[in-house]
């Protein structure tokens, strides 16, 4: 493994981790309406209007990064595996041998048995 695969590998990581941490800090939709009505959280350390900015904007920006160090791994994976088919390794040509039918017997007939059945033919 390279090294840019490591290093990307390891941001991909850490991206991933902190992208889960962010979406369990965060809060869904239904707690804002508790605030609307004097709840208390409007005092908070991110200020009156909450953390649903910054925190939106910061897991916004960390699934940008996930999806462009994933595109990244995808790209030097591509790459690694063009290069091995230049390697020099020789591929075998091995012929295939059809195998021999016994005398007085046919593989395959010419025309299917006719079976007694109700269901129509097609």
């Amino acid at each position: 493994m390279s090294t840019l695969e490591t290093v990307l590998l390891m941001l991909l990581i850490v991206d991933a981790i902190a992208l889960a941490a962010l979406v369990m800090i965060q809060q869904g939709k239904g707690a804002d309406v508790g605030a609307a009505f004097g709840s208390g959280s409007a005092a908070t350390m991110f200020g009156s209007a909450g953390s649903a900015s910054f925190l939106t904007k910061l897991t916004v920006w960390l699934a940008i990064g996930f999806f462009l160090i994933s595109f990244g791994l995808a790209y030097t994976a591509k790459e690694r595996a063009a290069a091995s088919d230049s390697l020099g390794i020789p591929l075998l040509d091995v012929p295939v041998e059809e195998a021999p039918v016994p005398a007085g017997e046919q593989m395959l007939t010419p025309e299917p048995e006719r079976v007694d059945s109700d269901i129509p033919d097609l």
